[in-house]
Parts: C-alpha cells; sequence; structure tokens
C-alpha cells in the first residue's frame, strides 16, 4: 500500500509542479503582453492565485504522507522508541482532528460559495473551486493521517 501511496504523492507532486510552470508562464505572457504590446490579461492575478492556492493545500497532503511537515523534533529523537511512538501517535491524533475540523468548516463554506453562485471579480470564476482547495487538501490529510494510524498499529510500534 505505502508504495501505491507514494506513487501517487510522486504524480500529485508532478502535477503541483506543472501547475507552478503554467503560473508562471501565465505570468510570463501576461508581462510581455503588457510591456510589449500595451494588453493584459485582466483575469492574470487571479488565476495564479487560485494555482498556487491549490499548490499550497494538495502540496500539503503530499507532505503529510510524507512526515515532511516543520516541526521541533530535536528531543524527541533522544526519547526511548516507545516514547516517540507515543508522541507520533498523539501527532497524527491531532493532525487528523485539526484536518476533519478544517474540512467540515471548509466543505460548508463551499457549499454556500456554490449556492450563492459567487463568482470572482475579474475572471468570472466560481469561488466554490478555489475554496475547494482547502476541503480537497485537508480530505487528503485526514485520509492519509487514518492510513498512517493504521500502519502505526499494524506494525506494533504504537503504544
Amino acid at each position: 500500500m505505502n508504495q501505491s501511496i507514494d506513487a501517487l504523492a510522486l504524480a500529485l507532486e508532478r502535477l503541483l509542479g506543472a501547475a507552478l510552470i503554467v503560473a508562471v508562464l501565465y505570468n510570463f505572457v501576461n508581462v510581455v503582453g503588457r510591456y510589449v504590446f500595451g494588453q493584459t490579461f485582466i483575469s492574470a492575478d487571479e488565476v495564479q492565485i487560485y494555482i498556487m492556492v491549490y499548490i499550497a493545500f494538495l502540496g500539503a497532503a503530499v507532505a503529510t504522507w510524507r512526515r515532511a511537515h516543520l516541526r521541533m523534533d530535536v528531543l524527541v529523537h533522544r526519547l526511548p522508541r516507545g516514547a516517540q511512538a507515543a508522541l507520533g501517535a498523539a501527532e497524527l491524533v491531532l493532525v487528523l482532528v485539526l484536518a476533519l475540523f478544517v474540512l467540515y468548516v471548509s466543505s460548508g463554506y463551499v457549499k454556500q460559495m456554490a449556492g450563492l453562485d459567487a463568482r470572482s471579480q475579474n475572471a468570472g470564476i466560481p469561488m466554490w473551486l478555489p475554496h475547494s482547495a482547502i476541503v480537497l487538501g485537508f480530505g487528503l490529510i485526514a485520509v492519509l493521517s487514518v492510513l498512517q494510524l493504521v500502519q502505526l498499529f499494524r506494525k506494533g510500534d504504537a503504544p
């Protein structure tokens, strides 16, 4: 199962890298248009920001799977193995609780945006789309945290 999720995380990471390249190219085309032709894409800033929002929240899911989030773990590494496992399990539970809370709140907000048919000012993008990045990112974080907890307890490393 780890190999499958690792492959999916790598594919998502590559997709997010491609999205970053698209955002940079879109910005480049907009700059050339502005200074060479005197024309710009009015929606360029909005689209770039929304791409970056997706990169941030979906990238957070990849970091969750790889356990690559920033943490203060200098002292944890000096603790006995059992204490390290207990802290790891507690960390995963806290991440899961936070992810589920954010998922609940953000999904309600996305439903509200869809119900209002709110759209961005310049591009006319339905606002539920950029706000869905939070739902997708934290939904993935919740699922991945559950998978990591299951693995932790299966290995027998859990307290």
